[in-house]
């Protein structure tokens, strides 16, 4: 088979064809088009829309720390809070070492005595995002209970180490000590 290289091929000219106009864009339309979709035209920008807002939320690490830190700030008992049986903000010196968006609230409840774990909210109070009990003094459990009230678990609370709690519903605390028991709960 032979080949003949002595004149020079050249590959078949493309023709091109001009491009066909299609539809002019308008950039004011396109301007107006865009303008609703906020996230595109302000990236990186604060957003005019209320739900649209970023809040930072603590972590449960840090709800943990601010349990710790309010349960050694209430080892003595004259800090303890003086109505039994109901969960009420703690003093200032305990609060102090919750940061940013946390509740921190106490219990004392005597023994036999019981309060639900579900926190009380107004009606503009948004739900909280995590829970973190910790017990001070006292000795405690953790009850839950299903719909139609069957138990579906009991836990022990015990001194030094926070319990997250998970679900709305159905928590109950139970003082199962023969003293006064407290409890924390610092919330999101």
């Amino acid at each position: 088979m032979s080949y003949d290289i002595s004149s020079p091929t050249r590959p078949a000219s493309r023709t091109e064809s001009p491009a066909a106009p299609g539809p002019r864009i308008d950039s004011a339309a396109l301007a107006d088009s865009l303008a609703g979709i906020g996230d595109i035209v302000m990236a990186g920008q604060r957003s005019a829309y209320d739900h649209l807002r970023t809040r930072t939320v603590p972590t449960v690490g840090q709800l943990m720390t601010a349990a710790r830190g309010a349960a050694q700030s209430l080892l003595r008992p004259t800090l303890w809070p003086q109505r039994r049986g109901h969960w009420q903000l703690v003093p200032r010196v305990a609060r102090r070492h919750a940061r940013g968006r946390m509740r921190v609230t106490a219990v004392t409840l005597e023994p036999n005595g019981f309060v639900s774990l579900a926190a009380e909210r107004g009606p503009g109070d948004p739900v909280p995002t995590s829970e973190v009990v910790q017990l001070v003094s006292g000795r405690a459990h953790t009850v839950v209970t299903g719909a139609a009230g069957q138990l579906l678990a009991v836990q022990e609370l015990t001194p030094g180490r926070a319990r997250v709690l998970g679900g709305e519903a159905g928590h109950q605390l139970l003082n199962t000590g023969v003293e006064p028991a407290l409890v924390i709960r610092v919330s999101s």
